[in-house]
């Protein structure tokens, strides 16, 4: 089941002498549970195709379906409850509320969009995290690696069709990082996630389904045996 397809998308700034490519004719398709990574120098345009992806910026050209749905076709509004909806992320910086504990925080995209936690699968997604005897602390009281499932558990929360993961490990050491990896590969088979991860990182690649190269604003894919492609 085809849940993103990203059809000839570019991504233009400036005019003139100034005027930077940053995206030119990406095109690819993610299926349902699937793990991709995008691999890329800094400013290759992997940040740039996510920030599309996530409806966070506007591309110049180009069409974004998300399960059959035309993202830059809807009303500013109508985008917004859906990328609230249907699009989970996952940053570098973790961007936890510092107030709110880490059940809170996990609860939060709910309570955002006016619907009720369920209890059951808050504990699931706890239980997941292995954060269950970490509930009611807060972010300051919690390591690297365990802000970063938060993080996830957050993202998770709403069920969405797509997780967006903007280098994700980029603030941890290795073996937080490889935690790290190791609970979105286990997001993806326990609950037939979609996942989009923005990684520099190709030690990293070796557990995704398939890996996707940008280079220039050019999009190559790698396809699977990460490791073997990329060494």
């Amino acid at each position: 089941m085809e849940i993103l397809k990203v059809e000839d998308l570019c991504k233009t700034y400036g005019e003139g002498e100034v005027r930077v490519d940053a995206l030119k004719g990406v095109s690819f398709s993610l299926e349902k549970g699937e793990f991709t990574a995008v691999v890329g120098e800094s400013g290759s345009g992997k940040s740039t195709l996510l920030n599309c992806i996530g409806a966070l910026d506007a591309p110049t050209w180009g069409t974004i379906l998300m399960d059959g749905q035309n993202l830059f076709s809807m009303k500013e509004e109508e985008r917004t409850i859906f990328r609230r909806r249907n699009i989970g992320f996952v940053f570098q910086s973790f961007q936890l509320v510092p107030e709110l504990t880490v059940e809170q925080n996990v609860m939060f995209p709910l309570l955002l969009d006016y619907q009720k936690p369920k209890a059951s699968d808050i504990e699931e997604i706890l239980d997941l995290l292995g954060l269950t005897n970490r509930r009611h602390h807060l972010p300051s009281q919690l390591s690297g690696g365990q802000q970063q499932r938060v993080a996830i558990g957050r993202a998770l929360v709403t069920k969405p069709k797509l997780i967006l993961a903007d280098e994700p490990t980029g603030n941890l050491d290795m073996k937080n990082s490889q935690d790290v990896i190791e609970l979105l590969t286990r997001a993806a088979r326990q609950y037939q996630q979609t996942i989009l991860m923005i990684t520099h990182n190709n030690n990293l690649t070796a557990s995704v389904d398939r890996v996707l190269r940008v280079t220039d604003g050019v999009l190559t894919d790698l396809g699977g045996k990460a490791n073997e492609k990329l060494s």
